[in-house]
């Protein structure tokens, strides 16, 4: 990112917002597209994934489901991305209703990164559990 495109993005929040939205979007495609994987790590873009207790406790088809499902997720309305980041999304799979969620860390995966919008200090993890474990 150039210097003037950093300067606009750390005062504009709303391209904040977009910018988190389109690296958060690729993090999830990545999960199951060898094409977005690449373009993931060609922009820095790292990160972590966990399946809770109970989604693993349905065993390894069901988790394979939620990864795809999570991975082409694409029903975001003001409803249920607020801040238009794609950091939250609801999917169903074999009838069981799952959440996802992305929070964004710093590089040590310690506090949340002051620079969201920048993977250059941003990691993310994304976790997939059922609602009772939200």
């Amino acid at each position: 990112m150039n210097t003037q495109a950093t300067n606009n993005m750390e005062n504009d929040t709303s391209l904040q917002a977009a910018e988190i939205a389109t690296q958060n979007d690729l993090f999830r495609k990545a999960l199951i597209d060898p094409t977005a994987a690449l373009e993931m790590h060609s922009k820095d873009i790292q990160g972590q994934v966990f399946v809770t207790p109970s989604v693993s406790g349905e065993g390894v088809e069901f988790q394979t489901a939620a990864l795809k499902a999570v991975a082409t997720d694409d029903q975001f309305d003001e409803g249920n991305d607020p801040y238009g980041d794609h950091t939250f999304g609801t999917v169903i799979v074999s009838g069981q209703k799952l959440f996802w969620k992305i929070d964004l860390y710093d590089a040590d995966y310690k506090y949340g990164s002051d620079r969201p919008f920048d993977p250059a200090v941003t990691r993310r993890v994304l976790t997939i559990m059922c609602p009772s474990e939200y």
